[in-house]
């Protein structure tokens, strides 16, 4: 079944400039897929379409009957005296509406208990069991704990949040509405670790339709089943998650470029020949003009073939100075506090000239504050910081300013970086500032524009140790790989915190987590790390599982033989004719081998056998130890 159709799809925006100029996609029921490409092809426009935001030009939308559709960037409005718990309510709605009907039909019945009323009391008790209704409060909890909203952000008023802080509550209303199509526009964006995996475990468990646009590359890969790239306002597709797409994209431009080499071959074959035969044919054998001609056109349509291109990556390069020892930074005792709140406490760290360190932890857990220590820009409460004699540090903040915003690109380099008009124009045509773009003023840089400047300026200086706090954060997926290929050829040490795992795996040899004021020093990449806590996860379950054990009173055995036989027979005959119902799917799939829809559902009907086949099993193995 298709859950979402697009076919010949056009839109212009007012300035004439055409982003969707004939898109055709269709999106299966239960689908999870990525909609690739870089800023500016289109993917937000597709999903203010689907939602309905704005119209369309030419072509078809179509989505399928009844499917609630939620969008995560649309934060709807609401009264100002709503509270974060109001609008997490507000996902609750209609069975608030059921709830108030019910208790209307319980006082009716009390008076007059008519075939009608009693009828729809059940009908409404049984629809109500069925969307969770017992279940709501515990739901609201689960969601909120999951996506990092306390109960002080809950209690607090929905207009004095953050925009980061309005997404996640938004993003946890439509996960509590059960939506059947979820778009996805950039959802990571004001997540950190324990959220974005949260999220993530979501959404691959989530049975309906997922459209998802990010430039988090590792949850990309996680939840998409296939990938939709928008490439000159078209769709091209791919058959698996986002490594599948970077893999089989290379593979593709490869292959385009080999036969456009073979066309141009055969271009200039046919064209020397063409000129052979028109000489011969002025020479006296005029037939020949005939199949001069005959080669011209064939020559016109290989000329029409295009060179595939891609995009040319950033000639990136930190400039770099050597160490003289060791020692980069030694951390001794440090600690700092806000007020009660404690961000960390005696800390003892040191930072070794080949180390590449990935500082994580959730937000508000103090790990831009660590790096402002570090630099200067903060001080300490307790403790100290020692920078090596022959440090240079580079950094990278995560909110970035710049002096005199006012000026342009051109005449901050000017004076900034005290460098020659020509060197300037070079340098900012290095990261993509060319033509009159220079001239802008860099109050009206958006903020991965701004993070290149910043870097532009920053890779001139002679550079041992490289500071870095979300340097990936306002960038999209090829600016990323931009920063990603610098980073690569740097060699010295390097501090850097993160939420893009695809980042801290390449990058990180040592991980430092903050967490309750400490922080875990963990020397391997950011997957060893993961593997690490899940076994330490483990060890602490079984301890507990073991000590509960040990602790819990023993139970006097009561033997009931009939009642015990009772028991095994009932399940036995249960767990029969679950066996025949598998026996008899098994019958329905062979007879519908090629109906592919028929076998999902086959299998999902399977599946649920199985899980009470399972839960029987071991109700009987229970029952006759």
């Amino acid at each position: 079944m298709i859950d979402i159709s697009i076919q010949h799809l056009k839109k212009s925006y007012e300035d004439g400039v055409e982003i969707l100029r004939d898109l055709t996609f269709d999106i299966q029921s239960g689908e999870h897929v990525a909609i690739l490409g870089p800023n500016g092809c289109g993917k937000t426009t597709i999903f203010r379409i689907l939602s309905g935001e704005i119209d369309y030009d030419d072509g078809a939308v179509l989505l399928a009957s009844g499917k609630r559709l939620g969008l995560i960037s649309q934060i709807p409005v609401y009264p100002p005296d709503y509270t974060t718990e109001d609008v997490l309510r507000t996902a609750h709605r209609r069975l608030e509406n059921i709830s108030a009907r019910l208790e209307q039909l319980t006082q009716e019945m009390a008076e007059n208990a008519a075939p009608e009323v009693l009828r729809e009391y059940d009908r409404l008790s049984a629809e109500f069991e069925r969307l969770g209704g017992w279940n709501a409060d515990v739901a609201r909890d689960k969601v909120a704990n999951g996506l990092d909203i306390p109960a002080a952000m809950r209690a607090q008023k929905f207009d004095s949040l953050s925009g980061g802080e309005k997404t996640r509550v938004n993003l946890a209303r439509l996960i509590l509405e059960d939506t059947d199509i979820l778009l996805l526009d950039e959802p990571t964006n004001h997540l950190d670790l324990h959220a974005t995996e949260w999220l993530e475990d979501y959404v691959l468990h989530f049975h309906g339709t997922v459209l998802a646009i990010s430039h988090d590359r590792w949850f990309l890969d996680t939840v998409a089943q296939r990938c939709i790239e928008i490439k000159d306002g078209a769709a091209e597709f791919y058959a698996g998650n986002y490594s599948f797409y970077v893999e089989e994209r290379q593979r593709r431009f490869e292959e385009q470029l080999k036969k456009y080499e073979k066309d141009q071959a055969k271009y200039e074959q046919l064209k020397r020949a063409a000129e052979q035969m028109h000489l011969w044919a002025f020479m006296g054998a005029d037939k020949l003009h005939k199949r001069a001609f005959s080669m011209e056109k064939r020559m016109e349509k290989l000329a029409v073939t295009e060179k595939p291109r891609v995009q040319k990556k950033l000639d990136l390069r930190f400039a770099e100075r050597d160490f003289f020892g060791d020692e980069v930074v030694l951390v001794e005792n440090l600690g700092k506090r806000f007020g009660e709140k404690v961000l960390f406490h005696d800390l003892d760290l040191l930072v070794e000239g080949c180390d590449r360190i990935a500082l994580i932890g959730d937000n508000g857990s103090g790990k831009s504050t660590f790096l402002k220590i570090l630099m200067d820009e903060e001080s300490a409460d307790a403790g100290r910081v020692h920078i090596g004699p022959s440090v240079k540090i580079a950094y990278l903040p995560q909110i970035i300013r710049f002096a005199h915003p006012e000026r342009t690109l051109y005449d901050t380099m000017l004076y900034e970086e005290n460098c020659l008009p020509q060197t300037a124009r070079d340098r900012l045509a290095q990261f993509r500032f060319t033509g009159e773009d220079v001239f802008k003023p860099v109050s009206a840089l958006s903020g991965g524009e701004l993070s290149r400047l910043r870097l532009c300026m920053l890779m001139r200086h002679d550079i041992n140790f490289l500071i870095l706090d979300e340097p990936t954060n306002h960038l999209d997926i090829a600016s990323r790989e931009w920063i990603e290929d610098a980073v690569e050829d740097y060699g010295g040490a390097l501090l850097f915190v993160s939420h893009d795992r695809w980042f801290i795996e390449r990058f990180a040899n040592r991980i430092w987590e903050l967490k309750d004021g400490e922080i875990t020093d963990f020397r391997g990449s950011f997957t060893q790390y993961r593997e690490y806590k899940a076994r330490q996860q483990s060890i602490t379950a079984a301890e507990k599982k073991k000590q509960e054990k040990t602790e819990a009173p023993a139970k006097p055995e009561k033997r009931q033989p009939q009642r015990t036989e009772r028991q095994l027979a009932r399940i036995e005959r249960e767990i029969g004719k679950l066996e025949e119902q598998l026996a008899a799917l098994d019958r329905a799939a062979a007879e519908n081998a090629s109906d592919y829809q028929k076998l999902m559902e086959i299998d999902e009907e399977k599946a649920a056998l199985n899980a009470q086949l399972d839960a029987l099993y071991a109700q009987w193995e229970e029952i006759g130890e």
